[in-house]
């Protein structure tokens, strides 16, 4: 099972969409289960569980991971693909965001234009490497930092901005016939913060 894997299908993006087929795929990450068993847990008839089932399978999303006989009858025990999942821009092509358009670094938009064109390209490079059997190269760096002041915050960007062109010019070699071209992204935001457990009444 991969970790993560992206989807550029639209139907399969339809499909895994849907709540029910969600909550499937997330039992599914877990672990191994027919249908049988995923019918408990989801609150389902079996009937129902397989008609989603199938619909997961024939996009790639679950697989057969082995077959177990239980009386009569052979229970198939389905999969998911990937422990979580990522929706391309591809799957949206006609309207997938493009950077391109305009340039304001200091617009969340653009920001969110280019982390959607980072999934798509990345999407993409991993889903060709594994098709070719190869490893892919890739780098990030990911990281936190507090300021003390806005005016702290602009000198940060400053600094980076010069220091990252700097070291563009320093390797950029244009002229190189067996090179390969790389993207570089560097972002900043503020960190989301994630929401507080509610704390139990004093007795």
């Amino acid at each position: 099972m991969l970790d993560v894997t992206v989807i550029e299908d639209p139907g399969a993006a339809a499909v895994c969409l849907d709540p029910v087929r969600a909550r499937l795929l997330a039992e599914l990450a877990a672990g191994p289960a027919s249908a049988a068993m995923l019918a408990g847990r989801v609150d389902l008839p079996r009937q129902k569980v397989n008609y989603h089932l199938k619909a997961l399978e024939r996009h790639g999303l679950v697989e057969l991971a082995g077959e177990r006989r239980k009386g009569n009858v052979t229970e198939r025990l389905m999969r998911a693909t990937a422990a979580s999942y990522v929706i391309s821009p591809l799957a949206l092509a006609p309207v997938q965001p493009d950077p391109d358009r305009f340039r304001d670094q200091l617009s969340a938009r653009w920001l969110l234009a280019l982390g959607a064109r980072l999934v798509r390209d990345v999407g993409s490079l991993v889903t060709g490497a594994a098709r070719a059997r190869k490893r892919l190269a890739t780098y990030a760096l990911d990281g936190e930092v507090r300021f003390a002041t806005a005016a702290d915050r602009a000198a940060f960007v400053q600094e980076l901005t010069a220091d990252v062109a700097a070291l563009i010019r320093k390797y950029d070699a244009p002229e190189a016939g067996n090179g390969r071209d790389h993207r570089i992204v560097v972002a900043l935001h503020p960190t989301v913060k994630e929401p507080t457990a509610p704390q139990p009444d004093a007795p």
